[in-house]
């Protein structure tokens, strides 16, 4: 009997599809709620899951790395040999004298210490350069001097133990840094650092402080001369003044400024041994005062509990009434001041003034006669002392070597003016120069050029002033009472002294005050100090910045002032 006919009809080839799909769909991952993802929502999810394998990996990578780093400092051989001292360090004296550059300058330095006796030396860390990964360069400083360090890693078994990682705790020291390292001295030729013939095998380096902010600058940078500028091709930034004299702390490390700072220290020291050997004794005047000593409109006025006092513009009155006391000769260095709006190359508010006053015998050249020997004594003792000094700050103030006679120039101020006269020179308004002029500031330098050409010297004197142009306390010259006993002394044509024969009568001082239209009530304290009887004198101040500036030729007399102060700079 044959079979009835299936009632099912069979699938026909569009109905493919459509099971596949749905078993696509049973098989797609689901959602929170059951549902199945989209695709967009599966590959999504797909680089979910990849990111997070790769941080997983570079996780343990990295913890590996940490793993492997501390069982290698675990194992640093030289790990006492390096690293950062306890901030308390006064606690122990160990007795080892610590190395100064200074005695590694000698061209056979390094045969003085054998390997058998390492030295300890403490400097900053000028630069640092790793030179692959066993070995790196480090230039250490001391002041004006640098020697260069090396740091090397030891072969196995060396007792002198130099890891991998102090290697690269010396590189990352940063700059300016002070350190303490312990290492032999070594012959070596080395054209980077100051110290030419030897350097120093560090096996032992420790950070006493180190720098935790961004330089304002390099002591590379701020070393730089003119000529670097000048260069065509050059990419320097110029470090200026005002850059330099914010961050004074960081541009005093310079070679240039140690070495400005030590002949402003040896000025003062020969201004001392020259007096000194003169019979002269050293004092010290008081800075406030009760009044002005010069002129009321240069004084900085200060509150004094219930009333007001004065910052002394001079010592003057203190060197005038020791003479009276019966001290005959006197010199003092100490701070002056002056309230002068004047913002030029050569003035401050405040600076450093080299003072003396002394008894006359006879004339008042003899005062003459004893700040010349003062000078002469200052410019050989600059030059045979501090040659090394002067040349360092030559590379970056070059300059014509300054010049003096064995017998100093004297020149009366009427053949000054004649000389300028000659030469063409006029006041500022454009007037005639006549003998009753003062000089203006281009004129001194002029004749100071006229000087240097005619008798070759950057030094002289000029004397005899007008005594119209000189302060009321000047004595009158006493065969022309319209010159006066009055002298200025000169370096490269600018003024650094100013001095004259003081008036030690009270009945003339105050008859001379009333010339000038000065209330002699108002300076009756000046007047008292000779109602005592004082012998005749003379002296004279000098600006000791004004002379280190002149005579190295810095250009601005900021340059030659530790802190400078100045109408517009009351810091650092």
């Amino acid at each position: 009997m044959a079979a009835e006919p299936s009632t099912q009809a069979a699938p026909t080839a569009d109905a493919a599809p459509a099971v596949a799909q749905d078993a696509t769909k049973k098989d797609a991952p689901l959602d929170e709620n059951g549902q199945p993802l989209s695709k967009g929502e599966i590959k999504r999810r797909e680089k979910e899951a990849a990111k997070a394998a790769k941080a997983a990996e570079r996780a343990a990578k990295e913890q590996a790395a940490k793993e492997k780093k501390a069982a290698e400092e675990a194992n640093d051989s030289a790990a006492d040999n390096y690293g950062k001292l306890p901030l308390h360090q006064s606690q122990e004296r160990s007795g080892r004298s610590r190395l100064s550059f200074q005695s590694l300058m000698a061209p056979d330095a390094a045969s003085q210490y054998p390997e058998s006796q390492p030295v300890v030396v403490r400097a900053r860390v000028h630069n640092a350069r790793a030179q692959g990964a066993k070995m790196a360069f480090i230039t250490l400083r001391q002041q004006t001097l640098t020697l260069q360090g090396v740091v090397t890693i030891s072969k196995e078994g060396d007792e002198h133990a130099v890891s991998k990682q102090m290697v690269k705790f010396a590189t990352g020291i940063p700059a300016e840094s002070i350190v303490l390292v312990e290492g032999i001295i070594k012959p070596a030729e080395v054209k980077s650092c100051t110290v030419q013939t030897c350097e120093i095998q560090i096996r032992k380096i420790h950070t006493i402080v180190e720098v935790t902010q961004r330089l304002p600058f390099g002591v590379d940078e701020a070393s730089r001369t003119e000529a670097d500028y000048a260069k065509e091709d050059t990419q320097f930034a110029r470090v200026n003044l005002d850059t330099r004299l914010d961050n004074r702390v960081m541009d005093l490390r310079t070679p240039v400024n140690q070495a400005i700072f030590r002949v402003q220290s040896a000025v003062c020291q020969l201004f001392r041994e020259q007096l000194n050997s003169l019979g002269f004794i050293e004092i010290h005047s008081p800075k406030l005062q009760g009044a002005a000593t010069e002129s009321g409109s240069s004084v900085f006025e200060v509150s004094y509990f219930k009333g007001k006092a004065f910052l002394a513009q001079s010592p003057q009155l203190a060197k005038q009434m020791c003479i009276a006391g019966d001290m005959e000769r006197v010199y003092e260095i100490g701070p002056v001041f002056r309230a002068e709006d004047s913002n030029t190359h050569r003035h401050l508010c405040e600076f450093t003034g080299l003072d003396l006053e002394m008894a006359i015998e006879e004339h008042y050249h003899e005062v003459l006669d004893v700040l010349d020997s003062l000078f002469l004594a200052i410019f050989k003792g600059l030059k045979q002392k501090y040659s090394s000094e002067i040349d360092v700050i030559a590379t970056q103030f070059p300059c014509d070597e300054f010049t003096w006679l064995d017998e100093t120039l004297k020149l009366p101020f009427a053949d000054g003016i004649k000389m300028l006269k000659e030469a063409g020179a006029k006041n500022l308004d454009g007037s005639e120069l006549s003998e009753s002029d003062d000089l203006s500031t281009e004129n001194e330098r002029w004749l100071g050029r006229l000087v240097k050409e005619k008798y070759g010297t950057d030094y002289y004197i000029l004397d005899k002033f007008p005594l119209a142009i000189r302060p009321f306390y000047t004595m009158p010259d006493a065969t022309n009472p319209t010159l006066s006993n009055s002298y200025d002394f000169f370096m490269r044509g600018e003024e650094i002294l100013s001095g004259a024969q003081r008036i030690h009568d009270p009945e003339f001082l105050i008859q001379r005050m009333k010339e000038c239209g000065i209330e002699p009530a108002s300076m009756q304290g000046y007047i008292d100090a000779f109602n005592l009887g004082a012998p005749p004198h003379a002296g004279g101040g000098i600006g000791l910045e004004r002379v280190v500036m002149l005579f190295l030729k810095l250009g601005n007399i900021r340059r030659a002032s530790l802190f400078p102060r100045d109408p517009k700079r009351l810091n650092p």
